[in-house]
């Protein structure tokens, strides 16, 4: 053996056969007899430590046996491969110095609600679960970073505080900002234009936020965005880019993080079939889905099958909270406890959504072309496809003014949507940009915008226009998607949702 080592959980692999010191917390603990067992987690991973009582570790066994759920601890020991023990390695403990002891940890293994795991968010984080998709946040955030910076684009940090809407005014957080009106950003895309002619291609991440009063599990008040925009580029041009971007993002999540996926139940098939080339219809296309066969029978089936699963958990219920409440072992309670939870959790999100499935499918019946895609609409479209689906060349009277109009058909603009499949939704909006003056100025005329607050960006088609465009990607939506989750919450380390700010 070599001389003591101060190592990370990862890196156990490097030492086998070695005394080294971890430092972290204890995740589990359990005792039988003189073996004291310490699942210690260091925020690298997990290890199994074994202490053993004899005449060297007597003195502070006892305290050792008593350490709550996330005590700090220094464990030294021998490193052992062992399959059998979480992360393929074991520490022979010889020391255990209690850094701090702690006793009543409030998220216990027992069973807990959304709403109290909300309250309690910074404690979360350390549940393996919360672990999990926050490294693979980190790695997309990286992923996305290293996308621009070695494709040539400039980085351009623009403004929190904006004098005017970038996009629908009506989910502006308004600001005062000494005395007068600002609101807080809703998008860079505006600044990142300007600079686009400066530099050829550029991007902008950032944190943005729309004060959009919606409840669903894809929104949030506050969210993190990068926006790319490059001069002299079709829109077909554009949707390139993203497409290679997206894959980028993929790529790297499924080489980093394959056992994080497979730990958070997300099937690898799925995100493997993620390739070039994506779908690519066009909205008027959409629509057609959208009142054909394929949605009408997708939805009669989600009804069917989600009716059933509706019958057989409220059957699982009864037995769970039986269990629970009987006279067995301890563990076995607590164990069905949660998993009533869990069900419960699943039954009331199936009885909403057994509730909706009639309204949308009368929308989709009913779908108007002039309409902007709705949040059913989008997942309708994206479930019908097993890759991600552009969506292209809206209406001009549901998009933003600065889209470029089509030139052989006026009434639609030259923008894209693109919906991750299995019904996950918008995860990127982007468009050619109006290039003309004219055009451009008609457009703020015809929205009522006042043209005042918008004078150093119609300047950038006065001097030098040319074709140029760009999109948006929202940070939170890619992550649940890639993730597979059900809700956007747990993709962020602090959600701001409406009603929810604290901590």
């Amino acid at each position: 053996m070599t001389t003591n080592i101060q190592t990370a959980v990862n890196q156990l692999a490097e030492h086998v056969g070695q005394v080294v010191t971890l430092r972290g917390w204890v995740y589990k603990m359990r005792s039988s007899g003189k073996i004291a067992f310490i699942i210690l987690r260091d925020g690298t991973g997990l290890c199994q430590c074994v202490f053993e009582k004899n005449e060297q570790t007597e003195s502070i066994f006892g305290d050792v046996k008593k350490l709550g759920q996330e005590s700090a601890v220094e464990v030294t020991g021998e490193v052992n491969k062992e399959e059998r023990s979480v992360g393929g390695y074991e520490l022979k403990a010889t020391q255990v110095k209690i850094v701090h002891g702690t006793q009543d940890y409030p998220i216990t293994p027992k069973p807990h609600g959304i709403d109290f795991l909300m309250k309690h968010r910074h404690l979360w984080f350390r549940s393996q679960r919360q672990w999990h998709i926050l490294r693979i946040r980190a790695t997309v955030v990286d992923q996305i970073r290293r996308y621009y910076n070695d494709n040539g684009y400039v980085l351009i940090d623009t403004p929190i505080f904006a004098p005017a809407a970038g996009e629908g005014a009506q989910t502006l957080f308004k600001v005062d900002y000494f005395g007068d009106p600002v609101y807080l950003a809703q998008t860079g895309q505006l600044y990142v234009e300007s600079a686009c002619m400066a530099h050829g291609k550029v991007y902008c991440f950032g944190p943005t936020f729309r004060a959009e009063k919606s409840k669903t599990r894809r929104h949030l008040t506050e969210f993190w965005m990068v926006e790319p925009e490059i001069a002299y580029a079709s829109l077909s041009e554009v949707i390139d880019v993203a497409e290679d971007f997206i894959c980028s993002i993929v790529k790297r999540v499924l080489h980093d993080h394959r056992d994080d996926l497979v730990e958070l139940g997300r099937s690898l098939e799925d995100v493997e079939a993620i390739t070039k080339p994506f779908v690519r219809l066009t909205y008027s296309e959409a629509a057609e889905l959208l009142r054909g066969p394929k949605a009408k029978e997708l939805l009669e089936n989600d009804l069917k099958q989600k009716t059933s699963r509706i019958a057989d958990l409220e059957k699982e219920i009864v037995e769970l909270e039986e269990t629970a409440k009987g006279g067995g072992k301890q563990w076995q309670k607590d164990k069905a406890a949660a998993q009533a939870i869990d069900s419960r959790e699943e039954l009331a999100e199936l009885q909403e959504q057994v509730t909706n499935i009639p309204h949308h499918m009368r929308l989709a019946a009913e779908f108007e072309w002039g309409s902007d895609l709705g949040g059913s609409d989008e997942t309708i479209i994206s479930r019908l496809h097993d890759r991600p689906t552009f969506v292209t060349h809206y209406p001009k009277g549901c998009k933003a003014f600065y889209m470029r109009e089509d030139r052989g058909d006026e009434r639609v603009v030259e923008n894209f949507d693109l919906l991750a499949p299995q019904g996950f939704g918008e995860i990127i909006g982007g468009s050619a940009r109006e290039e003309d003056l004219d055009r451009l100025l008609a457009r703020i005329e015809e929205e009522k915008l006042p043209l005042e607050d918008y004078e150093w960006y119609v300047d950038l088609r006065r001097y030098g226009s040319v074709p140029h465009g760009g999109f948006g990607l929202g940070v939170e939506r890619t992550v649940a998607w890639i993730c597979g989750l059900k809700h956007i919450r747990e993709t962020i380390p602090f959600p701001r949702m409406m009603g929810k700010v604290y901590p």
